[in-house]
């Protein structure tokens, strides 16, 4: 299979093992499914697991199920379903069947009794602490529940009374009946099904019991004729339980489970509870919050589908741990935005510039390219007023080297004049408040006698038409340190700056969620909710620097 760069990538061991079921003829086509829980939004994790289940479908002609594993109804919402259907379209992949754990609540019912009936299952009233205390350790086996020898005819009894409503929650649970001396923990008989007299997102309160996800996964799989059930690393241990429903409720299909690692990424939370907490402590503005690692804080903050795609390429598919460098993800949607993204000039941190020498009262519109070497331009106004960028003023050059502007020092405008520093005006403190300059007018951008190059070039934006601009700055959620502890003492507090600057007039013209580059500046969205034209807001990106790229050369 080739990469983006059109080199030939070693196929993964997922990949391996469906092309030997193919070749062997034990599947003639590939079904997966992807099965997240709503009760929260989905973050760059699933991203991952999102691209390896509907890309497995899409390369190999099959198709892929969106499956919500709703059987907790205390924590879901349908508000997480819709944000997960938009963050699936969103990265261009749709489902073959929309699906819910719920729709299959009769069918698991009936294999839980089919257990009881074959003494699989019972009826235990210990408690979940006491279930806990009595499982035992690594090296030691676990106490089988003195309710372990209940007759089925009264298991049977007490589980129709559990779905009947006559228990309180906790009051009573039923378990798998397997081998509490296990080495495996997870089949020192668990519990598969508990009450819950929560209102469900979807069936009401028709239901007070539900099924244990490692109870109701195999038999959703089973039921659909997936062909492939991929899950991640911290699975893996459960595997033995999810073959044994499998088999021990005689499914027709007999679906494997195969686990890949997850994606853990440095100075970022990838746990939805946590992410929970962040937005219910007011640490962030919300789910989408452009500092969130969740698909829609990504999109709010401006990545692109095609970036997230690529980036979830680069990763791979591995069955080992490990955490991956935020940096590859930066990387890869600022190398998509550079191909795609309109060139505009923005100042953040804005310095008053006067050319006294430009005619009062003249404005004149110059041509900008929106790509470099692209067939369109934009026009941008230009004047004796001007902003240019803080940073790119100092009274007095520190070295031969500093190629911005200073005084006795001349730079070039970018598309307009060589501009040359004459003196400066300042404040009661001291302060540089303006810079007041002349301008060649025979060193104009294209023209053809503009042949005198300097070697430093900035941006600017006129001041009589500049927009005036919210500019939102981000940085990692979390600080760069590993300390341990509760996440929230690693939060960073600079994680967020919101700056007053301008943007040239063009920006007037973008759409809610569009992307620009702001030439030596960084790459930048129009805010998908706060931005209008009455009111601009530009969410960065990512900065045009990329320390990264050095390591995949």
């Amino acid at each position: 299979m080739e990469t983006k760069e059109g080199a030939v990538r070693s196929r993964n061991f997922i990949e391996e093992i469906i092309d030997a079921d193919l070749a062997a003829g034990r599947h003639d086509h590939v079904l997966t499914r992807f099965p997240p829980e709503p009760n929260g939004y989905l973050h760059i994790g699933h991203a991952k697991a999102i691209c390896l289940n509907f890309g497995l479908a899409q390369q190999y002609g099959g198709a892929c199920n969106l499956r919500y594993d709703d059987t907790n109804p205390a924590k879901e919402d349908e508000e997480y379903v819709r944000s997960i259907e938009e963050d699936i379209h969103w990265l261009g992949f749709a489902w073959k069947n929309k699906l819910y754990a719920s729709d299959y609540f009769e069918y698991m019912y009936e294999c839980a009794v089919r257990l009881i009936k074959k003494g699989l299952a019972f009826v235990c009233d210990l408690s979940a602490e006491q279930i806990r205390e009595t499982r035992g350790t690594l090296t030691e086996p676990g106490k089988e529940s003195p309710f372990r020898s209940r007759s089925v005819e009264e298991n049977l009894q007490l589980f129709e009374e559990m779905r009947a409503g006559r228990f309180a929650d906790g009051e009573k649970v039923l378990r798998a009946k397997i081998d509490m001396a296990s080495p495996n923990v997870n089949m020192r008989d668990p519990v598969i099904y508990r009450i819950s007299h929560a209102e469900h997102h979807r069936t009401g309160s028709k239901w007070v019991i539900y099924p244990m996800y490692d109870f109701a996964h195999p038999l959703e799989d089973a039921y659909e004729g997936i062909t492939h059930s991929i899950c991640t690393l911290e699975f893996e241990a459960h595997r033995p339980l999810y073959d044994w429903v499998i088999e021990n409720c005689e499914c027709e299909n007999v679906p494997h489970q195969y686990e890949f690692a997850r994606l853990n990424l440095t100075r970022t939370i990838m746990s939805k509870r946590y992410l929970k907490r962040l937005v219910d402590e007011g640490v962030v503005s919300g789910w989408d919050d452009p500092r969130m690692p969740t698909i829609s804080g990504l999109r709010r903050r401006g990545y692109t589908p095609a970036s997230i795609r690529d980036f979830c390429e680069r990763i791979g598919v591995a069955k080992a741990n490990s955490e991956v460098d935020a940096r590859l993800l930066e990387h890869c949607v600022r190398e998509d935005l550079n191909a795609h993204a309109p060139r505009l000039m923005g100042v953040l941190r804005p310095l008053k510039l006067v050319i006294e020498n430009y005619p009062e009262g003249r404005r004149e519109m110059l041509a900008a390219e929106d790509l470099p070497g692209g067939e369109t331009t934009h026009e941008v106004p230009f004047s004796r007023e001007l902003y240019i960028e803080q940073d790119d003023f100092m009274e007095e050059a520190p070295s031969k080297k500093y190629f911005r502007l200073a005084v006795g020092k001349e730079v070039r405008l970018k598309n307009a004049y060589i501009i040359k520093c004459e003196r400066v005006e300042k404040d009661e403190a001291g302060h540089v408040v303006k810079v007041i300059c002349t301008y060649d007018p025979l060193s104009k951008s294209g023209d053809v006698n503009a042949g005198r190059k300097v070697k430093g070039t900035l941006h600017w934006v006129e001041c009589q038409t500049a927009v005036p601009a919210e500019i939102r700055l981000y940085d990692y959620l979390l600080r760069e340190d590993d300390a341990e502890g509760d996440f929230m003492e690693r939060l960073n507090p600079n994680s967020l700056e919101v700056l007053q600057g301008f943007v040239e007039p063009e920006v007037l013209k973008a759409r809610p969620g569009q992307q620009f580059q702001f030439l030596r500046q960084g790459y930048f969205c129009a805010d998908a909710k706060d931005f209008s034209p009455e009111h601009v807001v530009m969410n960065q990106i990512v900065g045009l620097k990329d320390s990264f790229s050095k390591t995949l050369k």
